[in-house]
């Protein structure tokens, strides 16, 4: 027996001509579902592969974003003072994001959006802050909006390559397994089907001698 296949019980196999229809038709929907499942497949790998891109880019940005928030930071810690850059910090602690579900090719990803309401600075806050302070509010800001993007597509591929993996099992299950159980079955029914018919001729013939007799 050849590695991977598996033998075929063919022993409560229905001999049937309606029985060998029904598994034809068997191996002719699997075929055209492989088609489809190898369709979507290529659609999530080519997502996937889109969004690892974005996210090989975003990661570089957040390096840079991150040794300009370490410059501004002490920039503006030796002009404002520590604990003037705890107050801004705490600023933040009133962020909401709204979380949502989007589709790609049947599959559900998180989308998640910022919700900015409560940053919005007062008029005196806007006025009174050093320039590095508000350095820092908007380098941090923007790294706050990275670290939000990265988790979304980073959870998105973890979803994309979960799927993939689930159709490479329901394709391999198919090629290797049911579709050639299901001709092995069909071909086992045919063979049958014609030995019955050979022996038919043969009864008929036998007769027919009789009656010319």
């Amino acid at each position: 027996m050849e590695s991977g296949k598996r033998a075929v019980d063919l022993s409560a196999i229905r001999t049937t001509r309606l029985e060998l229809i029904k598994t034809r038709r068997k191996v002719s929907i699997a075929e055209r579902g492989i088609k489809l499942l190898k369709v979507k497949r290529s659609s999530l790998v080519m997502a996937f592969l889109d969004i690892a891109r974005k996210l090989a880019l975003m990661k570089e940005s957040m390096l840079s974003v991150v040794t300009t928030a370490i410059e501004t930071t002490k920039i503006a810690e030796i002009e404002s003072g520590s604990v003037t850059l705890e107050r801004i910090a705490a600023e933040r602690s009133g962020v909401q994001v709204t979380v949502k579900a989007s589709n790609i090719m049947g599959v559900r990803v998180s989308d998640i959006a910022i919700n900015e309401s409560g940053l919005a600075l007062g008029f005196y806050d806007a006025i009174a802050a050093p320039a590095p302070v508000e350095d820092v509010k908007r380098v941090y800001s923007k790294l706050f909006d990275l670290l939000i993007e990265v988790g979304e597509k980073e959870n998105a591929m973890r979803k994309l390559l979960k799927e993939i993996g689930k159709l490479n099992r329901r394709i391999n299950a198919l090629e290797d397994f049911r579709i050639p159980e299901w001709k092995a079955q069909a071909e086992f029914i045919e063979q049958k089907l014609e030995d019955v018919e050979r022996d038919n001729i043969v009864s008929l013939k036998f007769i027919k001698r009789k009656l010319e007799t």
